[in-house]
Order: structure tokens, then C-alpha cells, then sequence
């Protein structure tokens, strides 16, 4: 380690360990010093999870109200406190945090504060996080095991010794997918991602400042090789990542893999002809986070007044222009890899070669759409009309503000969406909502003027981490059958 340089170690359920490999992050630190990374190798996950027992012992020695209450007060020491932060006794502010998460991962400090109030808010809301996951159920069943509904005796039991996740670096929020876990007595092996070692670093030091016993949680920067001896070691695994990652991990049916969400609005004939009233939240649903996020709307679907909502959209996406990291009015993130970005652009242009889709931001944005300033290379908002709706471009996604917009029919909307992960559907239509409703490949439905953003604490965001990691079982006494 360089003289002057701030080491992130590995956590070994939460013990500080230095690897002898490590990765030089750059002179990224508000002290203007390098941050250097340990890298942990596969062989040593492996050893680790041979004793995972003891970080189990640990969690169900703490009475689930206690952990409960200790999310809570993690809540308050995630966002506003100095916590550990390397090896020789440095502590992290609050400013510290922001400043090098934003040269680290390109988000504007108004983004990464944004991102620390989703995280927050999660270990303050854990209570209704956990009711809304477990249908309602008293917290005491991660004691006992049971709980009693009406005059029946339910039993749960654990399917996993441990969670692991390999975590990406676009967007701190996704942090909070993770959060319940401890809750319900699963301890986590993290491997972060490569421009985001700080966020789950932080959170861990808060949630043990607040009172969770360290042994519950591992933390591994590491490779691909290591990536996969976390989740396919640990009982259950989440991996996030692109349609590749989504294919080499399907087969595994231990392990949930977050992928592209294709998350669309859908706009009703019922509603179509007001859609000045809901214009705000098309441009929000797109455009929110930096448009990093799987809940971001990639498509947005319109029975008719396409030229109308397509241009008033574009005008307002093109209006986002790239701004300086400090600046409290930046929406828009900055590639933390130049060379991503211009692939990107690329791509997105050669498609364009192919008839039926054309960039309607072009004509409103002053400049192009690869936009290297302020030390930074953007991809400034684009919304692609297409008058095709099967072209290569009408259900994409990117990792910037990025969508496209079709005219269809509503009645052929619900048979072209695919799978989708968020769906805002605009309308007041009764039979339409029930279609909606019963459509298997929406994951989850807003109903509304709501967009595709909006996340509701009692609702699960993205699969059931409680159905994940427990399962019911039938279980009855002699009494009860002889009754």
C-alpha cells in the first residue's frame, strides 16, 4: 500500500483481513489520496463458508424485535455518522462518502444522497418491509419458527445457511434488496461491485455500530471466480447483472438473478387524450436516478397521440443536460468507463441504420449524444420514436436515460410487453385492470398516475426474499386431529 493511501479490507465475518492482492481505485478520496481495495480469492470464500454456523449463532441469538429495532437505529448511523472506513483507525463522514462514491461511480452528489435516503429509509421502514414480505406475519416466527394464523399453527424453516450477492455498481439503492436478510437470522456474503465497494461497506458498519453482531456479515471484493463461489456456495444467492449474466445463472434454481427490467408505462385509451396531466411522470419514469435503475421505464406504450407525447417527452428529456458532480441541479451520471459509454452510442446509432426508428431528441438537444465534460463522459437522454414496434430499439435498455415509444393498440399492448419487471399502466379501464392483473409477465403493477420509480416498503421490489430463504411446512398436533 502506497504511503498515504486508505485500504478497504476484506470483512471475514467482520473481522478486518488485508489480502496480499489488491486493486488501486485512484486518487479518488476527498484527501486527494489513492483508495486501495483487498481482493479476496475464491479459495479462501470457500474456507469461510465451512464456518458459517457461527454467523448463524450469532443472528439467532438476538431476539428478531431487538434486530428490528437496531435496523432502525442503523438507519440514522448510515446517514449521518462517521463510521470505520480502512485499516489504521480513519473514519468516514457523511461528505467523505458522497464525494468519492461520486468519482468512483460517475452519479452526481444529488444522486448519491438520493440513493443514501432509499437506503435509509429501507432499515427505518424494516418493519413494514418484513410485514409486507411475510404477508403479515408476527416477527417472533424468526425466534420460533411458528406462528399462529387464525386457529391454525404455521411452521417456517430456513432453506439457507446464508445469502450471497454479488452486488453492481450502478446504483447504490439496490443495497436495500439485501437489508432483510439479517432481519430474518440470514447471515450475507457480499462481494461488491468493482466502482462501489463503499456503499455495502458503509451499511455494514452502521447496522454493527447500531447493534447487529459483526459475525453476520462477510464482505469479499473479489473476482468473477470469486463471484461464483459466493452464491453458489452460500444456500441461496442474488446476482445482478445483464441478459448474459441472467442465462449462465438460470439453471440454478438457488440463485435470483436481477437482470434487465424492460419496465414500460402503458397508456389506456381511457387516458390517452389527457396525457398533458401525466407528462411528469413519463419524463420522471425514464429519467429518475440517472435512468440507472431496473425500474427505470425503458418503453412506453401509446393506443394513439403518439407524435403529440413523443415530442412533448423528448423536448423535456432533452432539456436534462450533463452538469458538474457538486451541482445540486445534476441529474445525469457520468460513465465511469469512457469507453462503455461510446459503445453504447455506437451501438444505439447502428441500430438506428435499420428503418422504423428514429433519436426524437436529436432535434431539441444542443449538442450530440456522447458528451464528454466536466472531466466526465455522458450519454445525454434519448427517446427513440418507433414507428416499428418490432424494431431492434422499441425494447431495449441502457443504463442512462434511455427509452423508446410505440403506438399500439391497447388491446395488443399485454401480448407484446415480454417480461416485465415494473409496469405503470395509466387508465381507469375496470376489464383492463383485471387483464393487467392477470398478466404473468408483469412483476409488478402500479395502477395510475404512479411511475415506474415509485417503490411502496410494504410491497416486495423484485421477487420475495422471505419466500427465498423459508418455507412453509404443514405441521399438526395429535390434539388438533383428534379434536
Amino acid at each position: 500500500m502506497e504511503k498515504g493511501a486508505t485500504h478497504i479490507p476484506v470483512l471475514r465475518f467482520g473481522e478486518v483481513y488485508k489480502s496480499l492482492d489488491t486493486t488501486d481505485l485512484g486518487k479518488v478520496l476527498s484527501s486527494g489520496n489513492d483508495l486501495e481495495v483487498s481482493v479476496a480469492n475464491a479459495g479462501l470464500i470457500r474456507r469461510d463458508l465451512l464456518s458459517i454456523d457461527k454467523a448463524r449463532n450469532a443472528l439467532f441469538a438476538v431476539p428478531t424485535e431487538k434486530l428490528l429495532e437496531y435496523a432502525e437505529k442503523a438507519s440514522e448511523i448510515y446517514l449521518d455518522g462517521e463510521l470505520p472506513f480502512g485499516m489504521d483507525g480513519e473514519v468516514q463522514t457523511v461528505s467523505d462518502y458522497v464525494s468519492t462514491l461520486s468519482r468512483l461511480t460517475g452519479l452526481p452528489h444529488s444522486l448519491c444522497r438520493g440513493n443514501m435516503f432509499k437506503v435509509a429509509a429501507a432499515l427505518k421502514n424494516m418493519r413494514a418491509v418484513i410485514s409486507g414480505l411475510t404477508r403479515g406475519l408476527p416477527p417472533s416466527l424468526f425466534d420460533s419458527g411458528c406462528a399462529r394464523l387464525g386457529d391454525i399453527d404455521i411452521n417456517y424453516f430456513s432453506t439457507a445457511n446464508s445469502l450471497g450477492v454479488t452486488l453492481p455498481s450502478n446504483s447504490p439503492g439496490v443495497n436495500s434488496l439485501w437489508l432483510p436478510a439479517l432481519v430474518m437470522k440470514t447471515p450475507v456474503f457480499l462481494k461488491p461491485g468493482r466502482e462501489d465497494p463503499l456503499t455495502p461497506y458503509r451499511i455494514i458498519q452502521a447496522m454493527i455500530a447500531a447493534g447487529f453482531p459483526k459475525e453476520a456479515f462477510s464482505f469479499y471484493p473479489t473476482t468473477h471466480e470469486g463471484g461464483d463461489a459466493i452464491v453458489l456456495g452460500c444456500g441461496r444467492g442474488i446476482v445482478f447483472g445483464s441478459d448474459a449474466t441472467v442465462k449462465k445463472y438460470a439453471k440454478y434454481p438457488n440463485i435470483q438473478v436481477h437482470g434487465s427490467g424492460r419496465s414500460k408505462v402503458l397508456v389506456g385509451e381511457d387516458q390517452v387524450d389527457q396525457w398533458e396531466e401525466f407528462l411528469d411522470v413519463l419524463v420522471e419514469s425514464v429519467s429518475a436516478n440517472g435512468g440507472r435503475s431496473c425500474i427505470n421505464a425503458s418503453s412506453v406504450l401509446l393506443p394513439s397521440r403518439f407524435d403529440e407525447i413523443s415530442n412533448a417527452m423528448a423536448k423535456r428529456l432533452a432539456a436534462i443536460e450533463p452538469r458538474a458532480r457538486d451541482d445540486d441541479d445534476a441529474l445525469l451520471c457520468g460513465f465511469a468507463n469512457p469507453d462503455f459509454a461510446k459503445a453504447i452510442n455506437d451501438a444505439i446509432d447502428d441500430e438506428l441504420k435499420t428503418p422504423g426508428a428514429v433519436d426524437l431528441t436529436a432535434k431539441y438537444r444542443n449538442g450530440p449524444r456522447l458528451v464528454e465534460k466536466f472531466g466526465q463522459t455522458f450519454l445525454c437522454p434519448t427517446l427513440i420514436a418507433c414507428s416499428d414496434p418490432d424494431h431492434p430499439l422499441a425494447n431495449t435498455e441502457y443504463m442512462f436515460p434511455f427509452a423508446s415509444v410505440v403506438q399500439i393498440p391497447e388491446s395488443e399492448m399485454l401480448g407484446r410487453i415480454g417480461p416485465t419487471l415494473v409496469v405503470s399502466a395509466i387508465t381507469e379501464s375496470e376489464s383492463w385492470k383485471r387483464d393487467l392483473m392477470g398478466s404473468p409477465h408483469i412483476d409488478r403493477l402500479n395502477l395510475g398516475i404512479v411511475p415506474t420509480n415509485w417503490v411502496q416498503w410494504e410491497q416486495p421490489h423484485e421477487g420475495n426474499l422471505f419466500e427465498f430463504l423459508y418455507h412453509r411446512r404443514a405441521i399438526q398436533s395429535k390434539s388438533q386431529i383428534t379434536a
